[in-house]
């Protein structure tokens, strides 16, 4: 059984097949969420560390029977061949009161490694970057693999986004499922939470609020947003980790990608123009399908969240010029 499973399985090439570098907390979360919701038929687990990734498929393949039916194995980079998705979660994680820009310096190095490895093998599908900073390394990976626009893309703010809305949810005390709200430019202390385009059931926030007696200020609001920006930071000094939320939306962009299911969410992509930001990569509302990143979605938001998403790309962009 050993050998088997550190074999690659002869399936047809291009069938939803998945490759994950990283088998750590965060990588090997994304293969359990993955072969839970049956969206991929064979899930390549590739890491250094092959005795460690051999457990962790051990653990999930005994789960998978009566759940579905994706097959996860040992992989190596040779694995990333004719793969509809290649999800990038090596590198150091996140330690207690660091931010994601303290972990560029190592992580560039690691994922420079990882890229030049895949490119040995790569033939086809989108590439998602999950290691931080993520809108670092996306633009880096974007240029290292020279894909055509969208085929590279980071998750961004998807997860800020899902912790925004949880964070709405939980003050206005209805179900997540009525809440519309998004968070957009980096995924980091710069995040802008789009206030001005947050609804229930269609209804605008401050409209809803007042309908059911609910206070609602701008103190709430900043009491909202500074929560959903620290959560992550929340979550690692409790735990020492974050993994389940991110692996959860990781299945909903491989869905989208490997199901053709379209959907709209802020994940970050290096920027051509779109709201006046150009060649940096940072999340906007994006179209993601077959093709990873179809659209960028260009809205209006107010002067005060635009003015906010341009200061993030600054930041994100003088951060960029350390690294050229």
């Amino acid at each position: 059984m050993e050998t088997q499973m550190n074999k690659k399985r002869n399936f047809v090439t291009g069938n939803r097949k998945v490759a994950i570098i990283g088998a750590g907390y965060v990588g090997s979360t994304i293969a359990y969420a993955l072969a839970l919701r049956d969206i991929a038929r064979e899930i390549a687990l590739i890491d250094i560390n092959e005795e460690k990734t051999l457990g962790e498929v051990k653990d999930i393949r005994h789960g998978i029977p009566i759940l579905g039916t994706t097959d996860v194995y040992v992989g190596d980079y040779s694995d990333c061949e004719n793969c509809d998705l290649i999800i990038i979660a090596a590198g150091r994680n996140r330690r207690n009161n660091e931010s994601r820009l303290d972990l560029t310096n190592d992580n560039i190095k690691i994922i420079r490694s990882v890229v030049d490895s895949i490119k040995k093998y790569y033939t086809r599908g989108v590439i998602v970057i999950v290691s931080n900073p993520v809108d670092i390394l996306t633009y880096k990976v974007s240029k290292w693999m020279d894909l055509p626009d969208g085929m590279v893309f980071g998750t961004g703010c998807i997860l800020d986004t899902s912790r925004f809305v949880r964070s709405i949810s939980d003050y206005v005390g209805v179900s997540t499922g009525v809440i519309s709200a998004y968070v957009i430019g980096e995924h980091g202390d710069g995040q802008v939470p789009i206030w001005s385009h947050v609804t229930i059931s269609g209804i605008g926030i401050e409209e809803y609020c007042e309908s059911v007696g609910l206070q609602w200020n701008e103190q709430i609001k900043k009491d909202i947003a500074e929560k959903t920006k620290n959560m992550g930071a929340s979550i690692i000094a409790a735990k020492g980790r974050t993994h389940y939320g991110i692996a959860t939306c990781v299945c909903v962009l491989a869905d989208a990608i490997i199901n053709q299911r379209p959907t709209i969410v802020p994940v970050s992509s290096v920027l051509k123009g779109e709201n006046g930001v150009n060649d940096v990569a940072l999340s906007v509302p994006s179209v993601i399908g077959p093709g990873g990143v179809q659209l960028r979605i260009k809205e209006r938001w107010s002067q005060e969240e635009y003015q906010k998403f341009l200061d993030s790309a600054q930041k994100i962009s003088n951060k960029l010029k350390e690294f050229a």
